[in-house]
């Protein structure tokens, strides 16, 4: 399962009971945190989501509205005396923001912090069963979107073949691979005979500040679930241009190009109290379109 879970849906300053950017992913047994604007605390105890379960933070650029809350997240998992690592990934700088932070007040944290310098784009992170990438998108500064995917599911046992055919149980991680099960009298019986596919494995594309860049849309291919800015309307496209922002529409584009299943929009301008017409606008372009909404949990 792939969920994402929206703490902050504006741009620059708090509004129209609105935050700045976070997310939580969860994917398989990880919670990862991205971005960590102002607030960010506060909106994880409103929808009771423990910090303590975090292991990996990735924050997409040093714009204060995207890592000005991660201070103090992460004072407050030391005063809560976590013990267990955590890593952080993000653009040069940032680990030598936080240390000074950290050496101005003589904070001493009871758990160990690595900073990964993204500075390539490919595979951040991975393990058996989820990879996370990073790819370039256009902003002012250096600034990085994400892609998770959870790994190929692999298949399933099916228990009634597996004992018609009288299957010894060391062959079924084997099976589970995709091979094909081998008796001793040489006989070859199809893997399709014994196991059933594996579900669906789920993708999710964050998108983070960027002017319109299509070339996105070759770096998440047929992703099943997409976020990306549209801190304005389309009347406002000069405006999104010069400040390295995209449209509602610019966005939709990028979806379709990409051939994405669905299309979440955030980091809205506070110009804006009423943020619906960005759905409006968006679905004349890509139709399966959703406004982030803090507290709404999105499933891939």
């Amino acid at each position: 399962m792939l969920a994402v879970t929206i703490l902050g849906n504006n741009s620059a300053v708090p509004a129209h009971n609105r935050h700045p950017t976070s997310q939580i992913i969860q994917i398989q047994d990880h919670k990862f945190l991205v971005d960590c604007g102002e607030g960010t605390q506060m909106q994880m105890m409103a929808y009771k989501i423990r910090p303590g379960k975090i292991n990996h933070i990735f924050i997409s650029h040093l714009h204060g509205d995207h890592y000005f809350g991660l201070i103090g997240l992460l004072t407050t998992l030391g005063l809560n005396n976590r013990k267990h690592e955590l890593t952080i990934y993000s653009p040069p700088f940032l680990q030598d923001i936080i240390e000074l932070q950290f050496q101005a007040g003589d904070t001493r944290l009871p758990y160990p912090i690595h900073f990964t310098m993204l500075t390539d784009e490919g595979i951040i992170f991975q393990d058996k069963k989820v990879t996370v990438e990073c790819f370039r998108v256009n902003h002012r500064i250096e600034c990085w979107g994400f892609l998770f995917k959870e790994k190929k599911n692999i298949r399933k046992i099916d228990p009634q073949k597996v004992v018609e055919y009288n299957i010894p149980s060391s062959h079924f991680e084997m099976l589970q691979e995709g091979n094909h099960y081998v008796s001793p009298s040489n006989e070859t019986i199809l893997n399709e005979l014994l196991t059933v596919p594996g579900n669906h494995a789920s993708s999710y594309a964050y998108c983070a500040d960027t002017g319109y860049f299509p070339q996105i849309a070759e770096k998440i291919k047929d992703v099943d679930l997409m976020y990306h800015e549209s801190t304005y309307l389309h009347a406002f496209e000069k405006k999104a241009m010069e400040r390295f922002h995209s449209t509602s529409r610019q966005a939709a584009t990028v979806a379709k190009q990409a051939n994405a299943k669905k299309l979440l929009l955030g980091h809205f301008s506070s110009i804006y109290e009423n943020i619906e017409e960005f759905k409006t606008e968006a679905s004349e372009i890509f139709e399966n379109t959703e406004c982030a909404i803090e507290g709404v949990c999105y499933i891939a």
